[in-house]
């Protein structure tokens, strides 16, 4: 009984020790000092192509596009993605070459042993707008941009117990959007008092990695032109580019789908099989 005892009163010093230093943590973390980022959560959004019968939406991944070249193409390049795979978006090839062709990469070497540089064309991919990370480091406050062909899938926020549970059953994998869309349209909240901001960077309750970050607001109301009637607000472009995101480090994501729900269909076919099967064999032996 004694030895009963001594383990529950360890036990019980353990737990006080955990929640102490719990709600130590918890009292280090307030609203001018947070101790975890981000400082605000992003909201689960409403995407075409989530859940397990989701589907892109071809309209807004080209104006994604769209505002890819724009806006983000000036500091972030894709160097994963062809610019052959744009006709998966609905362009025609004569459209994909003419795109391609408003771009320029290097080539070479060339019979002199030199690089030169020429028009792109749709093999190629998107190139860089920097010549290194060096370089690129230097044009942005010594913060390199990242490539964007697998950021949305690369960038996401941890959801939690219990929520993480619910996910596996609602196949939830838009993290990446998400917190892309909520990075993007949360430049204009105001610091907390007392917030102490690095100059040079950026006040964001959506950045993963701190209390603000390099990047300046980038996209502003009406600064891309859409041609088919579509809002031109920071949270529609917001949404387009995160939706073209997804699409480029996902591109087969429909077709992932559809295998999915192929192969369940048929494991539960075959499953019946095999127990109509069992029942017939073995229904005239005696157990």
């Amino acid at each position: 009984m004694k030895k009963i005892l001594n383990g529950l009163a360890a036990f019980g010093l353990v737990m006080a020790g955990t929640f102490g230093a719990a709600l130590a943590a918890e009292e280090a973390h307030n609203a001018a000092e947070p101790t975890h980022f981000p400082i605000m959560k992003p909201t689960q959004e409403k995407w075409t192509f989530s859940g397990p019968f989701g589907q892109y939406d071809k309209a807004q991944l080209q104006r994604g596009l769209k505002v890819y070249k724009e806006v983000c193409s000036a500091c972030h390049s894709m160097n994963l993605v062809a610019f052959r795979t744009l006709q998966d978006l609905g362009y025609t090839e004569a459209q994909v070459k003419a795109f391609a062709a408003e771009y320029e990469v290097q080539d070479g070497p060339n019979a002199d042993g030199e690089m030169f540089t020429r028009k792109a064309t749709p093999n190629d991919h998107f190139p860089s707008p920097f010549a290194n990370e060096a370089a690129a480091a230097a044009a942005n406050n010594g913060a390199a941009p990242p490539d964007f062909s697998l950021i949305a899938k690369a960038r996401g926020v941890e959801r939690g117990f219990p929520t993480f549970l619910f996910d596996i059953f609602t196949q939830y994998a838009e993290g990446g959007p998400d917190y892309i869309h909520a990075l993007l349209t949360g430049y204009d909240h105001e610091p907390p008092a007392g917030m102490e901001i690095a100059e040079g960077t950026h006040y964001n309750p959506f950045f993963i990695g701190g209390k603000s970050l390099a990047m300046a607001k980038p996209i502003s109301d009406d600064q891309v032109t859409y041609d088919d009637g579509s809002p031109q607000t920071v949270d529609q472009y917001s949404r387009d580019v995160s939706a073209f995101l997804m699409w480029a480090a996902e591109p087969h994501l429909e077709a992932r789908k559809r295998t999915g729900f192929q192969v369940m269909v048929f494991l539960l076919l075959f499953g019946a099989l095999v127990y109509v099967t069992k029942r017939k064999v073995w229904a005239n032996v005696a157990h």
